[in-house]
């Protein structure tokens, strides 16, 4: 893909600051600005090595001057998803975004808007679906399946044949043993030690992982 290539990063906090740094070091694209919806104040203002162009008024303009690529830089899963689907409605591409210094085996299927941080290691026979976030230094085992807007946070790590539901978020330090369910829409705490499967919708943590609650408003 030519490097004139123009993309345009929907989202402007820290994770947006993360996968800049990846697509720039890839070299795929032209970062053209970053989006934010949540502080529309912010329109103008300098961020990233960009500037924040406004809030999701902006795709039909940026379309109409050319740009076709578009990146989801949020970790908020369901809302990770949800724009990516505003984003292909305004006609746009979604990119991938994979660090040159992660590790990824050549079978490894990889979805569109999915983003591979920097030490990342993903093995053999693993597939990864859409708007999928493999964070600083996670690793993800062999034939993992890992579903649509999953998050895997910083420095955990799945065992092989692992299955992580769509829109469930895996907190920063977490150990997931092999062969083992996690539900969709469901939140692994930080540093917990999965053994058993989780289901649906729920809170679980603590080592060893337990259900401590459904997942409700506040957590989505």
């Amino acid at each position: 893909m030519p490097a004139e290539e123009e993309l345009v990063i929907w989202g402007a906090s820290g994770h947006a600051l993360v996968v800049a740094d990846i697509v720039r070091m890839r070299g795929e694209y032209r970062i053209v600005g970053f989006l934010d919806d949540t502080a529309p104040d912010r329109a103008g203002i300098e961020f990233g090595g960009c500037v924040v162009l406004g809030g999701k008024e902006q795709l039909p303009l940026l379309f109409e001057r050319g740009v076709r690529y578009l990146l989801i830089a949020i970790g908020d899963c369901r809302a990770r998803l949800r724009l990516s689907e505003v984003g292909r409605a305004a006609g746009f591409t979604i990119a991938t975004a994979i660090h040159p210094r992660a590790t990824t085996s050549e079978d490894v299927v990889i979805g569109a808007g999915t983003v591979i941080a920097a030490g990342a290691v993903v093995n053999p026979g693993v597939r990864i679906g859409e708007n999928v976030i493999i964070n600083t230094s996670s690793s993800v085992d062999h034939e993992c399946l890992i579903s649509d807007g999953v998050h895997i946070g910083p420095g955990s790590h799945l065992g092989g044949r692992t299955t992580v539901g769509r829109g469930t978020w895996i907190g920063i330090g977490a150990s997931v043993s092999d062969h083992i369910n996690i539900g969709k829409h469901s939140i692994v705490g930080a540093g917990s030690v999965v053994l058993a499967d989780i289901p649906d919708g729920v809170v679980a943590y603590g080592v060893p992982a337990r259900v401590i609650r459904r997942i409700t408003p506040d957590d989505q």
